[in-house]
């Protein structure tokens, strides 16, 4: 089955109903949480612009308390575990800031949660890489918001 471009889709779509629209969008909201999430975040960001960032984290913090950190492997998994919960969240928000913000809340609560203790290499790199992506992200931004980034960079460095 050839699945049709995004232009072709974005054309059949101007040719439905309000109706029909609403339809689809609720079907499609059916199939994932995470088609759910998005649609939840689209609806509501104008009225709470930090609605999604603050659930993101909330989450997070509820993952990093369950963690169980006490053996090296263990404390890996779990690291990683969280990591790609971070990189579903990620993917909701084409903000920039917001990426960046949530990037370095991951690493903040790795330090938090004392990761670091195990000197695991695959729990180090994991935290470098994520110190990359954070920086890659800070660089696009405004000047303000990457000294204010980059003076929280420096504290996990």
């Amino acid at each position: 089955m050839d699945i049709p471009s995004l232009a072709q889709l974005k054309k059949d779509l101007s040719y439905l109903s309000e109706k029909e629209l609403i339809d689809l969008i609720t079907d499609l909201a059916k199939f994932s949480r995470d088609n759910k999430a998005f649609l939840y975040f689209k609806l509501n960001e104008r009225d709470q612009p930090n609605l999604f960032v603050d659930a993101v984290k909330e989450e997070l913090d509820e993952a990093f308390q369950v963690a169980n950190t006490r053996h090296y492997h263990v404390a890996k998994k779990a690291a990683q575990g969280i990591r790609r919960k971070l990189n579903k969240s990620l993917k909701l928000s084409k903000n920039k800031a917001d990426q960046a913000e949530l990037i370095l809340y991951f690493c903040e609560q790795m330090k938090k949660y004392d990761y670091e203790r195990h000197h695991h290499p695959v729990i180090d790199n994991l935290f470098r890489v994520q110190i990359g992506k954070a920086q890659k992200l800070i660089s696009s931004l405004h000047e303000d918001l990457q000294s204010d980034f980059s003076y929280r960079i420096e504290e996990l460095i």
